[in-house]
């Protein structure tokens, strides 16, 4: 049985992605805290170090870190190693603009917080243009 979630925000990027969602509680490193070639997370005490966001829809808390976030997102981008959209709950410029950089369908302000309903594994389709996040869980 399929349990289908939906829930509303505000656009930051527009279009639409959907894939497996990969879920951290932690903000989302950039510059020094992420290998952009190989599209994992390396920083030391990340609850998702070695853990590959590529094709994936990165939800997470927000962005840490200095400008330089956004240079390394878009680096992943250009390497084909980004996440196919991002959901999260704090904007920053930071996360914007490595949105922006990435070209992927991104959704923020949601009415409930997608870290207590979404988790890893779930599929997940983000439309950015209407900011709707539809979470697809997989019940036995």
């Amino acid at each position: 049985m399929i349990v289908k979630i939906v829930l509303h925000g505000r656009r930051v990027v527009g279009g639409r992605a959907e894939g497996e969602a990969l879920v951290t509680h932690d903000t989302v490193p950039g510059w020094g805290g992420v290998n952009p070639v190989q599209g994992i997370i390396t920083e030391t005490r990340h609850e998702l170090r070695g853990v590959s966001f590529k094709d994936k829809i990165l939800v997470c808390r927000g962005a840490k870190g200095s400008s330089g976030w956004s240079a390394m997102y878009h680096t992943a981008r250009l390497a084909g190693t980004a996440p196919k959209a991002l959901v999260f709950n704090e904007m920053t410029t930071k996360i914007a603009l490595g949105a922006v950089v990435m070209r992927v369908p991104s959704v923020t302000d949601l009415d409930r917080d997608p870290l207590e309903v979404i988790e890893t594994g779930d599929w997940v389709t983000v439309d950015g243009d209407s900011g709707i996040v539809e979470v697809e869980k997989r019940k036995t």
